[in-house]
């Protein structure tokens, strides 16, 4: 018997139209001081299996047949209260999104010592050191301070580090983290991997690792299982399972992982009952303007680009307290270029992507696109033209997608804006557009709730292309994906590059993704640029100690692909 067993766990769903199972005959086990990884696609079950084992299955569902038992307890089937004792103080919970994790109307101090004070039997000061000490141990800078902040004042991989505190906060004996590291960047990642490894250590605590981050399973599980469609189709030893995986869905799973030490041109389709339906980039390009890019001018030219926001407010200028967010940044973006910006949270890259498309007010330097001015858009006409030649993909496209608009809708709105078509000819384009990124034109007529992460994706690249942009700024874009579907996205991303010939500015905290999609790489850390070269030069001989301590980071996979033939072409 193992600290946490779940033997034969049957979760359904009972809908109007038939009964859904998301969770078929699931058995594992966590010992005391074990990190057991739990894999898969979206929609595999894996989350379902965390929620069942706290008892927050969302209603309808239900725990159909099985067991689930803690220290020989039997957790399925206990009422209310008795789960609500067992539940945040034995069995602590770590959520994926941060921002439906917290309450954005307390601040980080209320809601850290309310939790404390409710699980251990402490004095209010007691819990108020704890609280500064969690947030000092999770990698937070500045506790003090931030400890009266609100949720909304952090980035999103600082609130992912406040509900990571959170789970601590009782000293449980499980910990189920879904999805930990999803937002956080290599630096934090590594910080906060080693952290649940000393608790393992130190308090024999036992983990169920939900993740799909594929390397982060290689560097920090002792056994891994996978599940596919509600099944589990692999279970075994960590490095077993990942050197000589035996299902066919594991190895297709290991071989979409991009790889950290060597540059691919395509990711492998995962076509073992994958959904990887094609990007038809030839109909897509037949249409495009072709641009004149042979003057050899940079498309995009940023000069000390400066962002400062309001850390202290007050009605006397000198009371004011301000943050620098970016400090001084340039450089330049060739037509046709993928540009990478890599740091850790917090750096200030995706400030830097909201103002070069307009969405902050620049507070120092300038931005020219292809030359024109346009940090200072003044000027409406060409405002208007360089809205509608720069385009943004954001890491969350479930955030990024309006719920209550139709697909057709949210893709025709950017055509409607700039006036680009007559009225009768958008819903033609609409569908084009949809086919063209995969979708089918029967898609119009549903909502974004009714697709999966990777569709909603394709819906935000097709609302992106609708203007017919020269510039794309991708921030975080595969981030909240698995790896079959961030394939997948890549891909389209690869094809757009190519074939539209489209300039990108490719954010993101995945090294390994940036090496593969990268020509030059640009590193941040606290605001400035430390180190800008072309992405092999960067990767194989990096000059500045930041760049080469976030390489030392980033999870070595490399015993993924020693297998014959599992190198992608």
């Amino acid at each position: 018997m193992g600290l946490l067993d779940i033997t034969d766990l049957t979760v359904e769903f009972p809908t109007r139209r038939r009964l859904f199972v998301a969770v078929d005959g699931v058995s594992l086990d966590v010992q005391p001081g074990e990190i057991h990884g739990l894999v898969g696609e979206s929609g595999a079950g894996k989350s379902t299996v965390g929620a069942a084992v706290m008892g927050l299955l969302d209603p309808p569902g239900r725990i159909a047949s099985g067991n689930i038992t803690f220290k020989n307890q039997q957790v399925s089937g206990l009422d209310d209260e008795a789960m609500r004792a067992l539940r945040g103080r034995k069995i602590s919970m770590i959520f994926q999104d941060p921002l439906t994790s917290l309450n954005p109307l307390l601040t980080i101090r209320e809601q850290l010592t309310e939790t404390i004070r409710v699980n251990l039997d402490v004095s209010a000061e007691d819990a108020d050191k704890r609280a500064r000490d969690l947030l000092d141990r999770v990698g937070i800078p500045d506790p003090d301070t931030r400890l009266d902040q609100y949720p909304h004042q952090f980035s999103g991989g600082m609130r992912q580090r406040v509900v990571i505190a959170l789970a601590l906060c009782s000293e449980p004996d499980v910990i189920i983290a879904d999805e930990p590291t999803t937002a956080l960047d290599v630096a934090i990642q590594a910080q906060i991997l080693d952290l649940i490894r000393d608790l393992v250590d130190e308090r024999r605590v036992g983990v169920i690792l939900i993740t799909h981050d594929m390397g982060v399973i290689a560097d920090t599980t002792d056994r891994v299982t996978v599940m596919y469609r509600g099944k589990v189709v692999e279970t075994g030893p960590t490095a077993k399972i990942l050197s000589t995986p035996e299902h066919a869905y594991t190895q297709s799973l290991i071989a979409a992982v991009p790889r950290p030490h060597k540059k691919v041109h395509r990711f492998p389709r995962i076509n073992y009952g994958g959904d990887d339906p094609d990007f038809a980039i030839e109909d897509l390009s037949r249409n495009w303007p072709q641009y004149d890019n042979v003057s050899g001018d940079p498309l995009l030219q940023v000069r000390d680009l400066t962002k400062r926001f309001v850390e202290k407010r007050s009605i006397l200028p000198w009371g004011r307290r301000y943050f620098t967010a970016v400090d001084q940044v340039s450089f330049d973006i060739m037509p046709g270029e993928v540009l990478g910006l890599v740091g850790e949270s917090g750096s200030g890259k995706s400030t830097v992507a909201r103002m070069i498309a307009g969405l902050y007010k620049v507070d120092g330097g300038t931005v020219e696109f292809d030359g024109d001015l346009v940090s200072d858009l003044s000027n409406r006409e060409v405002q208007r033209a360089y809205r509608q030649e720069i385009q943004m993909i954001f890491q969350d496209p479930f955030s990024s997608l309006n719920p209550r608009m139709r697909v057709d809708q949210i893709v025709a709105e950017p055509i409607r804006h700039h006036r680009l078509l007559p009225t009768v000819d958008i819903p033609v384009r609409v569908a084009e557009l949809l086919d063209q990124v995969g979708l089918g034109a029967e898609a119009r007529q549903k909502y974004p709730h009714e697709f999966s992460g990777g569709q909603r994706q394709r819906i935000a690249i097709a609302r992106a292309l609708a203007t017919q942009p020269r510039f794309l700024i991708c921030d975080e874009p595969t981030s909240a994906l698995d790896v079959s579907i961030q394939a997948q996205i890549l891909n389209i991303l690869k094809d757009l590059q190519e074939h539209l010939g489209l300039t990108i500015l490719f954010i993101s905290h995945a090294l390994p993704v940036v090496r593969q999609m990268c020509d030059r790489v640009a590193v941040m850390q606290r605001g400035k640029i430390v180190e800008l070269e072309d992405s092999e030069t960067l990767f194989t001989s990096p000059s500045h100690d930041y760049t080469k301590e976030l390489l030392s980071l980033t999870p070595r996979t490399e015993n993924m692909y020693e297998r014959p033939g599992s190198e992608p072409k």
